[in-house]
């Protein structure tokens, strides 16, 4: 990787005490090439754990509130000059996030944040707890939600999980076309780490590309008139045309998102 090319950065969802610093030892230290320097950004929220030794360079961002939105929870990442100066100096920078705050706001908050500090987003990774997702049925949304903008799940704490209920995560997301890859993790490891770093665009979500537009008229209804050709084409006078918001970011009249997911806090220590 050249000096002038820009940061790749990998983002890693998932719930606190999912095993995800365990497994982002495993990208640290066996899928870097000695001439490549990563980075670990890890939310300040989140607990010290003997792992951190194995995790390289680490850098603790942190959350700073907005207080907009409905319940006031709306924020950004807080950039300092070290954290920006950091980022541009590694060749993979891991962006953890904070495993006790909606991940839906945090994943808002990357794209701006990409743009501030010159980073390229290589890959979202989601860390699935099999035995929390298992024990609690709620938390399919918060899963759901988190699978919706990543491109590799990583399938962790296996132990005493259901065969049948494994299948049947899976299944859900193949059903409905998912292109995500999902993997399973033994031993706080991956099969081939290298390959699940592959900077390979895999989500459902389109929030990192380039925009997209959509047709609307004044009942949210798409509208146009035929041309010589039988194309339709939009009438200009009642036809917008407006940037596509990701379903995960739409929000109602009064602030609240219209996809509501559960506050993981409620399930875990």
């Amino acid at each position: 990787m050249s000096e002038t090319a820009q940061p790749l950065v990998y983002v890693i969802l998932g719930a606190s005490g999912s095993g995800r610093r365990e497994v982002l030892a495993d990208f640290v230290n066996d899928a870097m090439d000695d001439d490549e320097r990563s980075l670990v950004l890890l939310a300040d929220t989140e607990a010290p754990d003997e792992r951190d030794a194995k995790l390289g360079e680490l850098f603790r961002w942190s959350w700073r509130e907005t207080g907009g939105g409905p319940e006031g929870r709306d924020g950004s990442i807080a950039t300092t000059d070290e954290m920006s100066a950091r980022v541009a100096a590694a060749t993979h920078v891991f962006f953890v996030t904070d495993g006790r705050r909606n991940p839906v706001e945090q994943v808002e908050a990357l794209k701006p944040w990409l743009v501030e500090v010159g980073g390229e987003l290589a890959r979202i990774l989601c860390v699935v707890n099999c035995q929390l997702a298992e024990a609690h049925r709620e938390l399919g949304a918060w899963y759901e939600a988190c699978i919706h903008f990543s491109d590799v799940v990583l399938l962790t704490k296996r132990e005493g999980v259901a065969n049948k209920w494994m299948s049947d995560f899976q299944e859900r997301f193949k059903k409905l076309y998912y292109p995500c890859v999902f993997e399973f993790v033994k031993n706080g490891r991956v099969k081939n780490p290298a390959l699940v770093l592959v900077p390979e665009a895999r989500r459902m979500s389109h929030h990192f590309d380039g925009p997209e537009w959509e047709t609307v008229d004044g009942e949210d209804i798409e509208t146009g008139v035929e041309s010589d050709e039988g194309e339709v084409e939009p009438d200009s006078e009642d036809v917008e045309i407006v940037e596509k918001v990701d379903p995960y970011f739409e929000r109602r009249a009064g602030g609240q998102r219209v996809k509501v997911i559960p506050d993981i806090r409620k399930f875990i220590e």
